[in-house]
């Protein structure tokens, strides 16, 4: 088996995802997480039929759908909230799975860090990686406590900001798309069954999703606004004034929030790394090493398919090089195919009038050509 040790960096859903796939395969894992508490946080989640075939292969996935709302189609609908079309969802995880689901983020993670600690896996919080020396049979690890580790490979899954990623040797760096988004989980009304995008209002577009039996994530894309405003306790007003001109079940969920509701906002950035994302004995993986606006929602389910090919890979027969080069063979054209079709969705938002566009065509595709195996 070319690793046995191997120590993974960020304890978010690509490397806990990895963390528990290599544990099931026999591999000593350490889980190294920045922050000093490790919990699910944040907003709302879509997940794709190929991300809950990962989460299966993990074994989480019935406690994940234990809380979350499958559905099988999206609507588009005008500003006014009149239906424009109603699109299936192919079944990207294979026709046994729902097509999406919508989840708490939470509650993936929580389900994600039971299953760590389920399957034997060391965590440890508030240290992240220092320093690291390579030779030909390991990597030589110093931790930000000033603690040392002695791994067969150590995976960066420390997110779009990553740190590992300029550790390691690899330039490329997040750059902003040009559009920003608003988000907030609120009450789910009563006739929410499935993901519902606006078009044609004041911003780029506006929508929500369910996301457990009485909750749901309600967002709105705009432009970049002022920086400052980046972070998660957004002012409730801002949305409301930006969003103002969409009707609907939005209109209605944002008149519901109270008005001290904190809003999460972010500008959406991307970044791919359009090469080998190894060096050695020292890689990324997930967000680290390709992050995508969340236009197709395929993001996480991107991450996850990493996280669950690589176990596969490193574990089998023969030298990890060759194994990271089968690594890259089948996941580099994979995410760049996501990552290009998302941009051009965003680029398609942002100039609405562009000869061509046409993004319910750009998502059934893409969605269509995920359903061949990661």
């Amino acid at each position: 088996m070319p690793v046995q040790k191997v120590l993974v960096v960020g304890g978010g859903i690509t490397g806990s995802v990895l963390s528990v796939a290599l544990a099931q395969r026999g591999v000593d894992v350490d889980l190294v997480e920045i922050s000093p508490r490790w919990f699910g946080v944040g907003h709302g989640i879509t997940l794709q039929g190929n991300a809950l075939k990962a989460l299966r292969s993990v074994g989480v996935l019935d406690r994940v759908l234990e809380r979350a709302v499958p559905f099988d189609v999206l609507r588009l609908l005008r500003a006014d909230g009149a239906l424009i079309a109603e699109l299936p969802t192919p079944r990207t995880g294979g026709p046994d799975l729902p097509p999406t689901a919508g989840a708490l983020r939470s509650d993936l993670q929580d389900a994600l860090c039971d299953a760590v600690h389920a399957h034997g896996v060391t965590v440890r919080l508030g240290l992240t990686v220092d320093r690291l020396e390579q030779s030909a049979d390991h990597v030589d690890v110093t931790f930000t406590d000033g603690t040392t580790g002695r791994y067969d490979l150590m995976v960066g899954a420390d997110g779009i900001n990553s740190r590992m990623r300029e550790l390691i040797g690899i330039t490329a760096r997040p750059a902003p798309v040009g559009m920003s988004i608003f988000r907030v989980v609120a009450e789910r009304p009563a006739e929410m069954v499935c993901h519902e995008v606006y078009y044609g209002g004041p911003r780029f577009k506006a929508g929500y999703s369910p996301i457990s039996a009485d909750r749901c994530y309600t967002y709105l894309l705009d432009e970049n606004l002022d920086a400052s405003l980046v972070g998660p306790r957004a002012p409730l007003a801002l949305m409301r004034e930006r969003g103002a001109g969409y009707g609907g079940t939005w209109a209605k969920i944002i008149a519901s929030l109270p008005d001290d509701t904190a809003v999460d906002y972010r500008w959406i950035e991307a970044v791919l790394v359009d090469e080998p994302w190894y060096r050695g004995r020292t890689m990324v993986v997930g967000d680290a090493a390709h992050a995508c606006p969340p236009l197709i929602a395929q993001g996480a389910a991107m991450c996850m398919e990493d996280a669950v090919l690589l176990a596969e890979l490193v574990t089998g027969d023969g030298p990890l090089e060759k194994a990271l080069d089968r690594f890259m063979a089948r996941r580099l054209p994979r995410v760049r195919m996501v990552l290009e079709n998302s941009l051009r969705l965003a680029e398609w938002e942002i100039h609405p009038d562009t000869p061509g566009a046409d993004p319910a065509r750009i998502m059934s595709e893409t969605l269509d050509s995920l359903t061949a195996a990661a």
